[in-house]
């Protein structure tokens, strides 16, 4: 879906899909020499958020990437997250012993990502590292160690590119300031 169909929905593009594939590419980059000496890690991707970052990412790695997913929630159909973590869907895969990169779409809060790192580390994971595409650096309640970041942005809510409101918009090709009066009154 393009911007261009939403009519008013959205306020402003912050991120073409384009800047989005050139940064993707930079990140598998920077992924392949931090792993190039051992195994590489599992991705574990972040539903439902991050199903277009991860499909992308693991496209653009030059090393076979096995993937698992966990679905984690703290929004519900809000603009702001809850600060309680659930798990939804586990892993499917033992990672004691293992490298794991979570990838995500956004960081904002931080709190979930802490959460969730710290949890992983519990289950004896070997390294745990994080790479998302968006991060909201004003936004920060946690400090959270991210190793591979596309984009700093503002605090907006923004969708597209796997981001949703609502469980809409998630196919938006871009990244994108929703409009106030999507969501006004929540």
């Amino acid at each position: 879906m393009d911007a261009k169909d939403l009519g008013d929905d959205l306020a402003k593009v912050l991120v073409t899909e384009a800047e989005l594939r050139v940064r993707l590419a930079e990140m598998a980059r920077e992924i392949e020499a931090d792993y190039d000496s051992g195994e590489p890690p599992l991705l574990v991707g972040v539903l439902r958020g991050a199903v277009m970052v991860m499909a992308d990412l693991a496209r653009e790695l030059r090393f076979h990437a096995e993937m698992d997913w966990m679905a984690v929630s703290s929004y519900g159909a809000s603009t702001k997250s809850s600060g309680v973590v659930r798990i939804l869907k586990d892993l499917d895969t033992e990672i004691a012993g293992r490298d794991v990169l979570i990838v995500e779409d956004i960081i904002d809060s931080g709190l979930t990502l802490a959460w969730l790192k710290e949890n992983l580390e519990s289950r004896g994971a070997r390294s745990v590292r994080i790479c998302t595409m968006l991060r909201k650096p004003e936004a920060a309640k946690v400090e959270v160690d991210v190793a591979y970041v596309g984009f700093d942005i503002p605090v907006d809510f923004v969708v597209g590119y796997g981001l949703d409101y609502a469980e809409r918009y998630r196919n938006l090709r871009d990244v994108a300031v929703l409009a106030t009066h999507v969501y006004a009154g929540e």
